[in-house]
């Protein structure tokens, strides 16, 4: 399986996500940042969420929704008075995810300029920025460059000379993974308890206070600029089909070079550990498995990671996904079974308690696969675990309960026989 070449530097986004350079308004604007603004709105809303869907966007938040789609659900003209809202996620919380901070931290006016664009294509006069609690330096950055904005008339009455009010607020959450599912996160701005809600309705038609609200990622947002500026075929020649053009992936665990690197989508993860990621520990022949999207998707074993893409489809096929692109490599130094009982017990804790398959299902998973990974299970019990996640998964509010049966059922399927091992082993030195 072949993919796509790599990133070539005149096509990177993000040219500040190591933070070589200055965040502040006047870096940026040599970066490019807030040229042409004026230009792309004198274009029309219809003209910027047409441009999006022809991009091929998809979500960067782990979904990988169309955005240009998602953009169009929300109403072009109020009958009943309610305003239009876009709401940004940037409760980044899934174990090996840490791209979106990178950007808020040292790119933040990407973000800025992107929030207005994508507020004025989808007709929204404000937008909220939802950070997660424990960001505290990315929020004071974030801040501050809001602040720049809104000095340089950039922001506010007549944003950046469009003719368009536009205001940005930044709203810090209380560090609940749950939190970032869109329909959780709006009832925490609301001030009640992060509960993911019943759709429908969905958010376009009543998110934030009853309103009209789309809910994107951060990286989805800070990339539409460039894609307004360079054109929606520039970004659709990256990548491959339905797999269009580039993606920030974040790297770690046993590798030699841990990092964040924007690269194009559907490169291969062999090539994108070796090339950016310095290799595994100890070469490749000593990797074990890696886990693809964040901690929520399926690892996959090494027979997998030589040929897989790091793109939507490709992952798919391979019973996992893209998630957040967040790669975390295991050599085979790990206890591959302890580590998945440590993921187990994370969405156990992380649950929010509303759905009783999650509340429930989520507790007792853990507590079969701490018993499993000391080899105290019962062989019967691997079949359990399945029939448990099969009952949490697609019967509950949001996907949580899905995200928490995932890491369990890609440790049965690909290493079966370990967990099969430890049990016998302790079985003998009990008989011993």
């Amino acid at each position: 399986m072949r993919g796509q070449k790599m990133l070539s530097d005149k096509d990177r986004i993000f040219t500040n996500l190591y933070g070589w350079q200055g965040a502040d308004l006047k870096s940026a604007q040599a970066r490019g940042d807030w040229s042409g603004t004026k230009d792309i709105t004198a274009k029309g809303r219809d003209w910027i969420v047409e441009e999006v869907k022809k991009s091929e966007l998809r979500g960067r938040g782990g979904a990988g929704f169309p955005t240009g789609m998602k953009w169009s659900f929300m109403p072009k003209d109020s009958k009943d008075g309610r305003p239009n809202y876009l709401v940004i996620n940037a409760d980044e919380s899934e174990p090996g995810t840490c791209k979106d901070r990178d950007i808020m931290r040292h790119d933040p006016h990407k973000l800025i300029e992107g929030a207005l664009l994508s507020s004025f294509g989808m007709g929204a006069h404000a937008a909220y920025i939802y950070i997660r609690g424990e960001f505290y330096h990315e929020a004071v950055a974030l801040q501050k460059a809001i602040d720049e904005a809104y000095e340089a008339g950039l922001l506010g009455k007549n944003a950046a000379g469009t003719g368009w009010d536009f205001d940005l607020y930044l709203h810090r959450g209380a560090g609940a993974y749950i939190c970032g599912e869109e329909t959780a996160l709006l009832n925490s701005m609301e001030g009640k308890k992060g509960f993911p809600r019943n759709k429908p309705p969905f958010p376009a038609g009543a998110g934030l206070y009853a309103c009209p609200t789309t809910v994107n990622n951060v990286e989805t947002i800070a990339v539409v600029p460039e894609i307004l500026k360079r054109g929606a075929s520039w970004f659709g020649s990256i990548g491959r089909e339905k797999n269009r053009g580039t993606k920030v992936f974040c790297l770690s665990g046993h590798i030699n070079n841990p990092c964040n690197v924007e690269e194009a989508m559907s490169i291969p993860l062999k090539e994108l550990i070796e090339k950016h990621g310095g290799g595994v520990r100890g070469g490749w022949d000593n990797l074990l498995a890696v886990i693809p999207g964040g901690s929520s998707t399926r690892l996959l074993p090494k027979s997998l990671c030589d040929t897989v893409l790091m793109d939507f489809d490709s992952l798919r096929e391979a019973y996992s996904g893209l998630g957040t692109a967040a790669v975390i490599v295991m050599d085979k130094s790990t206890d591959i079974v302890f580590a998945i009982a440590r993921l187990a017990r994370f969405y156990a804790h992380e649950s929010c308690g509303q759905c009783t398959p999650c509340r429930e299902g989520t507790g007792w998973m853990y507590r079969i696969m701490q018993r499993m990974a000391r080899g105290e299970a019962e062989i019967s019990e691997i079949d359990m675990l399945l029939d448990i996640g099969s009952e949490i998964e697609g019967h509950t509010i949001c996907a949580h309960g899905d995200a928490s049966a995932w890491p369990i059922q890609g440790l049965i399927k690909h290493f079966r026989p370990e967990m099969e091992r430890r049990i016998l082993e302790y079985r003998k030195r009990l008989a011993a």
